[in-house]
């Protein structure tokens, strides 16, 4: 029988040590099953139940007539909401699981942990840009980027088209794979929710455009701090899953992004592939002079496949880490 954790380390009351296979089932779960229609259809996301929180707090705080200071302590306060919310649930529910399953807990909470990766989904939305452009139908190709990205699609050619899908593949890589693996590792099933719901609000209300400006520093700010770690693996392990190719542009370039984390796996995965990355594009009709990321070639659909190939490359050797903890513990 598999040795209860309670045995051998100290108490927690939720959150880590997290002895068990939890992280690695999660991923399995992921990989394997994805987020399916017919599981979204009945019961929607968890992080739809994060956005109904943000909304409402948006919509009873965010107040046009209320002074700059006043809705930016209002962001702070929304925040720690979304938090305590998050985090008491995952707690909660942690709490729930190793009472009732003791040793076997860690099956249950992978369950719980599943829909906080995205590994699977991410792939799944960057297969149809990749094939469209392979078969030459640029119109698919700029649709299906479409449902990933906020630049303006209708008019990108088939460079851009590829550099779109890449930079989301890459972006994303940290944000839906490797921050919440990363936080559950480190705190449990509550880090893994919290980060969640933190990276949605910046989704939502992390913008630096107003009526949002104020009211959302806080969401961008703290979203900047969860991912600080997470994205420097996430470009490590692109350069490792490129066989060792990346590190002189991850290091040159990975300040030329105005995020302070997204430069690092999309400098990673320039300089793995050989290409160039990011550069001017339009949001909302309005041209945005972003610094290229990367040299060489332009992005096409050939460096699309290889980028989905490191990218599973790069998932693998996330899953030789979770498995690696596990066994360790």
């Amino acid at each position: 029988m598999m040795p209860s954790w309670r045995g051998s380390m100290p108490h927690w009351p939720c959150g880590p040590p997290v002895v068990e296979p939890v992280a690695l089932g999660a991923l399995v779960l992921d990989a394997a099953l994805g987020w399916p229609n017919r599981i979204y259809r009945r019961i929607g996301h968890p992080v739809a139940g994060f956005a109904r929180i943000i909304a409402a707090c948006e919509v009873r705080w965010n107040r046009p007539d209320r002074p700059p200071r006043v809705r930016r302590l209002s962001g702070v306060a929304a925040m720690l909401v979304l938090v305590l919310t998050s985090g008491g649930i995952a707690c909660a529910a942690e709490q729930v699981s190793r009472a009732l399953a003791g040793p076997w807990a860690w099956l249950p909470l992978a369950f719980a942990a599943w829909p906080a990766l995205a590994q699977r989904s991410l792939y799944d939305h960057f297969r149809p840009i990749e094939a469209a452009l392979k078969r030459g139908d640029l119109p698919a190709a700029r649709e299906a980027v479409g449902m990933i990205v906020g630049r303006d699609t209708a008019a990108l050619d088939a460079p851009g088209v590829a550099r779109a899908g890449i930079e989301s593949l890459a972006e994303s890589f940290c944000d839906g794979v490797i921050a919440p693996l990363f936080w559950l590792l480190v705190l449990g099933l509550p880090g893994a929710w919290i980060y969640k719901a933190i990276n949605t609000a910046d989704s939502l209300i992390g913008h630096p455009e107003e009526p949002l400006r104020d009211y959302g520093w806080a969401a961008a700010r703290i979203d900047d701090a969860a991912n600080l770690i997470p994205a420097r693996l996430s470009a490590i392990l692109i350069c490792l899953a490129g066989w060792g190719r990346g590190w002189r542009i991850l290091w040159r370039d990975h300040g030329r992004h105005a995020s302070p984390n997204a430069g690092w796996p999309e400098a990673a995965m320039a300089g793995t592939l050989g290409i160039r990355l990011a550069g001017p594009v339009r949001y909302d009709g309005v041209l945005s002079q972003k610094p290229w990321i990367g040299d060489g070639a332009e992005a096409d659909a050939g460096a699309m496949v290889r980028a989905g190939n490191i990218y599973l490359r790069a998932c693998l050797l996330a899953w030789i880490g979770a498995g690696g903890v596990a066994w360790l513990a």
